[in-house]
């Protein structure tokens, strides 16, 4: 994630030397010509009118934006933590697997030397299409391995 701290403090470095660049130019002949025509503007006015007019967020509304950040992310943490805690103790009070995926893991894991396509069918009595599906999602996510075709291993 970005560190909003390190990027505003680079902003406003660079936002400050542009500042004070703008001003040593305008010191010089184009400042007398501006004052001239009209009513004298300071640089600095000129600056806080762009930013309230153009909505350009200053380094308050990035720390602000930080610590609401850091909230979120402390409350989602919070809220993992809880929900992991509640999953488990709801899968450790049931004892069939949930999902296709786990029933196939499953034999897979217990199978000796490997189980066939057949073997994985007769036992859970899924169709070809669901089966495919399972054994390519768990060779996908790394849980089984191909040891030839039609057989497959525990990772």
């Amino acid at each position: 994630m970005l560190d909003f701290r390190y990027f505003v403090s680079n902003f406003y470095q660079l936002f400050a030397a542009a500042v004070h660049g703008m001003r040593q130019h305008l010191s010089g002949k184009e400042d007398r010509m501006m004052r001239k025509k009209g009513k004298s503007v300071s640089f600095d006015a000129m600056v806080k009118f762009f930013i309230q007019n153009y909505s350009i967020p200053t380094k308050k509304d990035f720390e602000s934006l930080q610590t609401r950040l850091d909230r979120i992310e402390h409350l989602l943490k919070l809220d993992a933590a809880r929900s992991s805690t509640a999953a488990n103790l709801k899968r450790a009070d049931r004892k069939a697997p949930l999902t296709a995926l786990e029933t196939v893991h499953n034999i897979i894991k217990h199978s000796g030397n490997g189980t066939t396509f057949k073997e994985i069918q007769a036992k859970t009595g899924y169709g070809d299409k669901k089966i495919r599906n399972v054994i390519f999602r768990l060779n996908k996510m790394g849980k089984i391995e191909r040891k030839r075709r039609g057989v497959y291993i525990p990772s």
